[in-house]
């Protein structure tokens, strides 16, 4: 690779690390290409990405970036999972993972916060921003509707009032 070409992928990867909202950094050791595109396919519906980068590059990309910490990850053949989602990169990487021993996480960051194994593995348990989405309008429209339910009841109960004096009086 040429030193142009170099400097383009450190760029690449600076806007990588400055905008995701969560890095996962994981070994890929043995992995076949039809593994590595079932991985690639994975991410990519659940709206992240994996990319796979000289390790050299990827700590030079880091130096002067909020995520600088995970530095120390970059050693042996490591891919890079990412996405604007702070939960769905660590999402699909720890399913991967559960599915193929031969990815194997490393760490991660969420943030400006470095993460371990476990932490990616916690934060993967999270619910998404979408699952988050649904709830919070789940939570707010349940009061609108025991309110509808408690203004209803008493002209229902009036109804069989008079439903029972009319059965009673045409009895």
């Amino acid at each position: 690779m040429d030193k142009a070409a170099k400097a383009e992928v450190v760029e690449d990867l600076k806007g990588v690390f400055a905008n995701a909202g969560s890095l996962v950094v994981a070994h890929y050791t043995g992995m076949t290409v039809d593994q590595m595109g079932d991985l690639r396919s994975r991410m990519r519906a659940a709206g992240a990405s994996f990319k796979v980068a000289k390790n050299r590059l990827a700590v030079r990309a880091l130096q002067g970036t909020a995520v600088e910490g995970i530095s120390h990850l970059f050693k042996g053949p490591t891919g890079i999972a990412y996405s604007n989602d702070p939960v769905a990169a660590s999402k699909v990487a720890v399913a991967y993972a559960k599915d193929n021993e031969k990815l194997v996480i490393l760490g991660g960051s969420v943030g400006t916060t470095t993460l371990d194994v476990n932490g990616v593995k916690a934060l993967a348990t999270l619910p998404s921003l979408d699952e988050l989405r649904a709830k919070i309008v789940g939570l707010l429209v349940a009061p609108a509707t025991k309110i509808a339910g408690v203004v209803q009841a008493p002209a229902g109960q009036l109804a069989r009032v008079i439903s029972a004096y009319s059965k009673k009086e045409a009895a």
